[in-house]
């Protein structure tokens, strides 16, 4: 049993057995509120705070999680979706539940697009990291519109928020499980990659962590004006408008179900693949001024965060093989006209189509992994050159050997950080027999970011040294994300 700010909890001590031999054992606190349940007149305001509660509070399961119904069929990443109102909780895996303990802390928010996603999920539980003395903290938040519609007449990035409390809730408690406050890691991957690199650049945030992993982070800069059209076009899409008067008796489920309303698809199919439309995500946070001053670029350019340590990359193939379903159509035009219709320049489609052995489909791939994400791990990485705290980059290349998995994609990397090879859907998105060498040494550096007892390669202003994960296990190169640096440059433009 521990006590917390708001009661006591009583969690469960567990073991997790190593392909060594060694075992670990550990304690999980599960389904521990942070704030009140989002519904009534909670629904689309800020986090309100727990009220206090008598006697001790079990927290043997998972909390209801605001992914009910995944667009993602199955998702990559198992991510159990449990039913309930009460979903704004924490998850902590501690191997030392006793205050003192001083251990370090990696707060993990979870991906899916911002309109799904799972903290229940067996991949983020943090045996690993037990084993290896950290606290793991996993924390729910609101998704889709619930989390990132901009409605009138009501508090607005409410899960950038919903963000902002947890961490708070991990600040005020986290010693009680035998965690040090100041030394809590924020890590994501995807769209939990993007939310932590728009912590990492928020002032209001900065008493809040020491460092960061943004893993396969997008862009979340988006302007009031586009979110509140995306919004205006959700909300019709059910009948109501973008304020909250009129979307009060909206249900959740039929805002989810209106999705494709944030960005409608182009009659044209390959008008689909324009690189300018992965940029930035929908929905997403908001640059409103306030809780959001500025765009991720900006706030880099201004040292936000400069002393907050950073390990920031991608897979080497995010999201090419989302491309695969329109080769047939790609065959219907020359290779170098169906990149410059998606608006790449000509001189980087040559580039592009070589690299991809003249495959169009595999090249237009590509080009949109590197507009969705790698683009930003470049651009960033030298935006914080100047840092004073290290910057770490890293590049994923060890390709799948699951059956439908194409390259290094999307997600394959997580189990690897994680060390949780065994963990459930493994398999499903790695093969059979996934290199333990790599996990040790993707799990290494991570551990080595959120302990501070590693040191990242030198920055450069105009190169860096960017660590790579393939077939080999771990290297180092000088001159990383080059092309994609250059891509992102157009993009710019």
């Amino acid at each position: 049993m521990v006590s917390t700010a708001s009661g006591m909890v009583q969690g469960d001590w567990r073991t997790a057995q190593w392909p060594d031999g060694g075992v670990t054992e550990y304690a999980t606190f599960r389904g521990i509120p942070y704030a009140q349940a989002p519904i009534g007149a909670a629904r689309f305001d800020a986090p309100r705070a727990v009220e206090p509660w008598d006697g001790v509070r079990a927290a043997h399961d998972f909390g209801p999680t605001p992914q009910l119904y995944s667009p993602y069929t199955p998702p990559r990443i198992p991510e159990p979706s449990i039913p309930g109102d009460e979903t704004l909780s924490v998850n902590v895996t501690t191997p030392s539940p006793e205050p003192g303990a001083g251990l370090p802390v990696l707060v993990w928010i979870h991906g899916g697009g911002f309109i799904a996603g799972s903290a229940a999920s067996p991949w983020y539980v943090g045996e690993a990291f037990a084993r290896d003395g950290v606290v793991t903290v996993t924390a729910s938040y609101r998704i889709g519109f619930e989390g990132f519609g901009w409605v009138d007449g009501a508090v607005n990035n409410r899960g950038v928020l919903d963000w902002i409390a947890a961490l708070e809730w991990v600040r005020k408690n986290i010693a009680s499980f035998g965690g040090d406050p100041d030394r809590v890691t924020i890590a994501g991957q995807s769209a939990g990659g993007a939310a932590v690199m728009r912590l990492l650049t928020m002032p209001s945030a900065q008493h809040l962590f020491r460092a960061v992993l943004a893993i396969s982070p997008g862009d979340t800069s988006l302007s009031i004006a586009r979110a509140r059209r995306a919004a205006g076009r959700v909300a019709a899409a059910v009948g109501a408008t973008a304020h909250l008067e009129s979307l009060a008796d909206s249900s959740p489920r039929a805002l989810f179900d209106a999705r494709d309303a944030w960005r409608p698809p182009p009659a044209d199919r390959l008008a689909r693949l324009a690189i300018r439309s992965f940029r930035p995500m929908l929905p997403s946070p908001v640059i409103d001024g306030d809780v959001i001053p500025e765009s991720v670029d900006a706030a880099l350019v201004a040292g936000v965060g400069a002393d907050k340590t950073l390990y920031i990359g991608a897979t080497a193939h995010e999201f090419n093989e989302s491309v695969l379903p329109f080769a047939p159509l790609l065959l219907s035009q020359p290779p170098g006209r169906v990149l410059e219709r998606a608006g790449v320049p000509t001189r980087l489609a040559a580039r592009y189509l070589e690299a991809a052995d003249g495959s169009a489909a595999w090249a237009l791939g590509q080009v949109v992994s590197d507009a969705t994400f790698r683009s930003h791990v470049a651009s960033w990485a030298l935006l914080r050159a100047g840092a004073s705290a290290p910057t770490w980059v890293y590049d994923f290349r060890w390709e799948s050997r699951a059956p439908g998995v194409h390259g290094a994609a999307h997600c394959v990397d997580v189990p690897f950080g994680f060390d949780c090879l065994s963990a459930e859907g493994v398999v499903e998105a790695a093969g059979d027999a996934p290199p333990q060498a790599l996990a040790d040494a993707v799990h290494g550096d991570w551990l080595a970011v959120v302990t501070g007892e590693g040191n990242a390669s030198p920055d450069h202003r105009d190169r860096f040294s960017t660590i790579v994960y393939d077939a080999g296990g771990r290297s180092e190169q000088l001159q990383g994300y080059a092309l994609e640096r250059e891509l992102a440059t157009h993009l710019e433009r």
